[in-house]
């Protein structure tokens, strides 16, 4: 059965499937848990994302050091710059079992094992001095690299954090914690908990209705990300949205579902707006994050957070935390529809609890 969705349907199914209606949840590892992937960026120019993903769904109930607090006792584990729930790392040993990955491979899958392979004798010996001393940063593990990691980004030369990510994807090691903004490396044995391993094709085939679960709503074949997948395969069951081309996949424990929505402020790594092309389609916002671009092309501001009320997205707040000043400046609120009275004081109240929860005072920029 095709269920035929409205896009108000479609975009109400997305923030609910988010945790991001009212009311708000309780439990920060039923929220992580729920959401399946938290994007860990040490940006901080209001918070680091992880952070103000937890908030935004929480509240001020939400400590930063909780999140910690997790990844300390092993209920979440951070794994591909993600933090996940530890049971989860079940589902990805398969795949690290036949890194790069089944046949037939790319042009780029093969250069990362010919690099391997050129490199092993660092390889064993990052592995030998984790095993003796890990954890360990990655400055203080040894470059024996006889081929240098070339590329045209920022990785060029930085051989052993190149090799730890290679290692990590095939589960020899794995990150045990962080001190400020680096993370310790260790044996992965060490880190993920001993679940017995799900072969392959269920493991994909769990993680794509985690996913949904997580998005409520999304396409079955998605373009490739960074980071996490936005698709979701065969998962759910299809669905088409009105006035948006092609057929989605919904999760049918997010139909016919009462909505009561609420404003909120998100970082702009929140899954709810990561797929950026079905932000453009489903909910019509259009949105980019401008970090990387010069000042003077920044449409909108260097972290500038979606805003959502209800089922819309409404405008993106430019503000800066300021620590030393004890100030959260707030530059600007851009509008993308004229604010209502309700959804100004609700949208106001907002950053003050953002604010409050950085223990900051509010100064507005003129």
């Amino acid at each position: 059965m095709e269920h035929r969705l409205t896009r108000q349907e479609a975009r109400r199914i997305a923030v609910r499937a988010q945790l991001l209606d009212a009311p708000r949840p309780t439990d920060l590892l039923e929220v992580v848990r729920h959401l399946a992937v938290v994007q860990v960026d040490l940006t901080t120019a209001v918070a680091p994302s992880a952070d103000l993903v937890c908030w935004a769904r929480l509240g001020s109930a939400h400590e930063p050091s909780d999140l910690d607090d997790l990844l300390d006792d092993g209920s979440l584990v951070e794994f591909q710059g993600v933090l996940r729930p530890a049971e989860d790392m079940a589902l990805f040993r398969a795949d690290m079992a036949t890194w790069p990955g089944p046949e037939p491979l790319t042009d780029w899958q093969r250069a990362l094992r010919r690099w391997m392979g050129d490199n092993e004798a660092c390889r064993q010996d990052i592995l030998q001095v984790l095993r003796a001393d890990g954890p360990l940063r990655a400055r203080d593990l040894p470059d024996t690299c006889l081929v240098p990691w070339r590329s045209s980004g920022w990785n060029d030369g930085r051989n052993v954090q190149r090799m730890l990510d290679l290692m990590e994807r095939r589960g020899e090691v794995a990150v045990s914690s962080r001190e400020g903004r680096e993370r310790l490396w260790d044996l992965a044995g060490r880190v993920y908990p001993d679940h017995e391993v799900v072969p392959l094709q269920k493991a994909h085939l769990t993680l794509d209705e985690r996913r949904l679960r997580s998005f409520g709503i999304a396409r079955s074949r998605g373009s490739q990300q960074p980071v996490e997948a936005v698709d979701v395969g065969a998962a759910g069951e299809p669905a088409t949205i009105e006035g948006v081309r092609g057929t989605w996949r919904v999760h049918p424990d997010q139909l016919d579902r009462p909505f009561e929505g609420r404003a909120a402020l998100l970082s702009p790594l929140d899954r709810l707006v990561i797929d950026r092309k079905r932000l453009a389609e489903v909910f019509e916002f259009d949105y980019q994050l401008e970090m990387y671009k010069p000042a003077a092309k920044r449409r909108w501001g260097y972290w500038a957070m979606p805003i959502l009320y209800g089922d819309r997205f409404v405008g993106k707040l430019d503000a800066t935390a300021d620590h030393q000043a004890g100030l959260l400046r707030v530059h600007a609120v851009h509008e993308d529809v004229p604010f209502t009275k309700a959804m100004r004081s609700a949208v106001e109240q907002e950053i003050r609890d953002l604010a409050q929860w950085l223990e900051l005072e509010t100064r507005v920029e003129s």
